[in-house]
């Protein structure tokens, strides 16, 4: 019985990965970059890879398959049991580095067990550049700009709801873009990871429609946003949402009031140079003090000048001010307003 291959922009084209998708690769193979909603099922583990290319550079082919063999042999019963406890009504698809005698081991594997399997040629590597194609294809940007507290993620989220074509940089780097962004959020993906989320985000959005994200610096915590995709900002269109500051104040101390304080300090700390040292330690006594907003002022005075210097820095004559100080909605059907968005393109 042979085992369907097929390649890695059919997979894509045809929405395949609503099925169980495998990845058989290594755990630390899958934590650097893995295809969006893969589960690993590791063939090797990380030690056993490494012992088996050792005696394949040593000994040569054979004894590193007789090892590989004594590696996998014991856990064979167990992988069938992993893969039979999801019932997946599609068929199971799997991927390794290449396409290789990893996938095509543990396809034969499963296929015998009775299960209904498919192999993605050119494994991840290929899939990775489909991905990668993506966030470089020339797309309409719509970058919703402001100040820091100014709402513009919940815009995002809004926008969104209204259908149109939104990519969350911020949300995909799993970091609010500041000394303050990883507080409260999960540990950020891997550079690899990171862009692989980005492509699968673009994937199937249509490049001749606007499509909104956040105006970013070029890095996102320790996360650096993709050459090709961050060039387009150069020449995007921008919505600069105006918000007062009192409310931009409370929305910083709701969103970072209940953080721990050691956490709150250490990320003042992190900006007391440019900050300076004196408006550091005013905020740092408000921190003591439970003065959160005393805390938000003086920290957005430093993030303000940062902000004002990005924006002169960019140059872009296609800038649209958007008053946001009261219905977000409405807010929201100004920047969809497609008059608008002709000025901005003439």
């Amino acid at each position: 019985m042979s085992i369907p291959y097929f390649e890695a922009g059919d997979y894509l084209k045809h929405k395949k990965p609503a099925g169980l998708l495998l990845d058989v690769r290594s755990p630390s193979e899958y934590t650097s970059g893995h295809f969006p909603g893969a589960i690993n099922l590791p063939l090797l583990q990380d030690e056993e890879r490494k012992e088996v290319g050792i005696a394949y550079k040593h000994k040569g082919y054979e004894a590193a398959f007789d090892l590989g063999l004594s590696f996998v042999g014991p856990k064979m019963t167990g992988f069938v049991q992993f893969v039979r406890r999801y019932k997946s009504p599609l068929p199971i698809t799997l991927y390794c580095w290449r396409g290789g005698k990893r996938s095509a081991s543990m396809a034969w594997l499963l296929q015998n067990a009775g299960l209904e399997v498919q192999v993605i040629s050119g494994g991840y590597k290929s899939l990775r550049k489909q991905l990668l194609l993506e966030v470089e294809k020339e797309r309409i940007l719509h970058l919703v700009s402001g100040y820091t507290g100014s709402g513009k993620t919940e815009l995002l989220h809004r926008l969104k709801a209204k259908e149109e074509q939104v990519v969350d940089l911020e949300g995909l780097a799993k970091h609010k873009g500041s000394a303050f962004g990883g507080l409260g959020m999960p540990k950020q993906p891997s550079q690899e990871q990171f862009e692989n989320l980005l492509g699968y985000s673009l994937y199937g959005l249509d490049p001749h429609k606007p499509l909104w994200v956040e105006h970013e610096s070029r890095m996102i915590g320790r996360l650096c946003i993709p050459d090709g995709f961050y060039r387009q900002f150069e020449k995007a269109n921008i919505f600069l949402v105006e918000v007062p500051i009192l409310k931009r104040i409370e929305s910083l101390v709701e969103g970072y009031a209940n953080v721990d304080k050691a956490l709150l300090e250490e990320a003042i700390k992190k900006i007391e140079r440019k900050m300076g040292p004196q408006y550091c330690k005013m905020a740092l006594e408000a921190l003591q003090l439970d003065q959160f907003d005393q805390v938000a002022a003086l920290t957005l005075r430093y993030y303000d000048r940062c902000y004002e210097f990005d924006l002169e820095k960019g140059g872009s004559k296609n800038i649209r001010k958007i008053n946001c100080s009261g219905n977000m909605d409405q807010a929201v059907e100004e920047m969809m307003n497609t008059n608008m968005l002709k000025k901005i393109h003439e």
